[in-house]
């Protein structure tokens, strides 16, 4: 039976995962959905943003080794990963320069080619699919701008919600600079915005079909889970 691993970066992600995804994905004839954080992410300072590559890459090889028939994916922030010195992640300081439809691709492109050329020639390269959101898991719920104001209790801020979402094609494309990232625009509106539990009643009231709907890399991915059990 079809097995999925999802290496993720935070609890947010996590919950996103455990209570909204794996009842869609079960849909598709997986007998097991699961979320792994990246390194214990629990146990770690998160200020200091997602581990090194070199961290991730031993926990993602370690799982497709031990389970062979499982299919491994990511769920990872573009604007967190390191792109400079010994954690960098590959592709990601390249991407920053490319066209923002090329960006995550190039990220996804350079991780599996690094996990294929260290599992060998046999390696079924379907089973490892690398996702990175583009931005921030922030940038998704911008898909449903009232549903991301009633789900952190705070209506009144529809209208500023939305205002930001209209200037962009889609809420993958809010941006990612230090004062600009989706959750610097988010914390300016909501001072003391908790990710874990915020974003999680946000993505709960939101759902699945909306986020899908607004953002065509979120789109792309969910649509390759669905197929990989075929």
């Amino acid at each position: 039976m079809a097995r999925v691993l999802i290496h993720v970066e935070g609890q947010t992600e996590e919950a996103f995962v455990n209570e909204v995804l794996a009842a869609h994905l079960y849909g598709y004839g997986y007998a097991k959905v699961s979320a792994r954080l990246i390194g214990n992410a629990r146990q770690r300072d998160r200020r200091g943003g997602i581990r090194s590559w070199s961290a991730v890459r031993k926990d993602i090889l370690r799982h497709l080794k031990e389970d062979a028939d499982c299919l491994s994916t990511t769920m990872v922030d573009f604007y967190a990963l390191p792109h400079t010195g010994d954690g960098a992640w590959p592709g990601r300081a390249r991407a920053v320069h490319l066209a923002f439809r090329d960006r995550a691709l190039a990220v996804e492109g350079a991780l599996l080619a690094d996990i294929r050329d260290e599992m060998g020639a046999g390696f079924e390269t379907r089973r490892f699919l690398p996702y990175v959101v583009m931005h921030e898991f922030e940038g998704l719920l911008f898909s449903d701008t009232t549903r991301f104001a009633q789900g952190i209790g705070r209506a009144d801020l529809v209208p500023a919600l939305a205002a930001i979402r209209e200037q962009f094609a889609s809420p993958e494309e809010i941006n990612d600079s230090p004062q600009t990232a989706p959750s610097k625009r988010v914390v300016e509106l909501v001072p003391g915005y908790e990710k874990p539990l915020m974003g999680t009643l946000a993505v709960l009231e939101i759902g699945l079909e909306a986020i899908r709907r607004e953002c065509p890399l979120f789109r792309a991915w969910i649509e390759r889970l669905e197929q990989w059990p075929q």
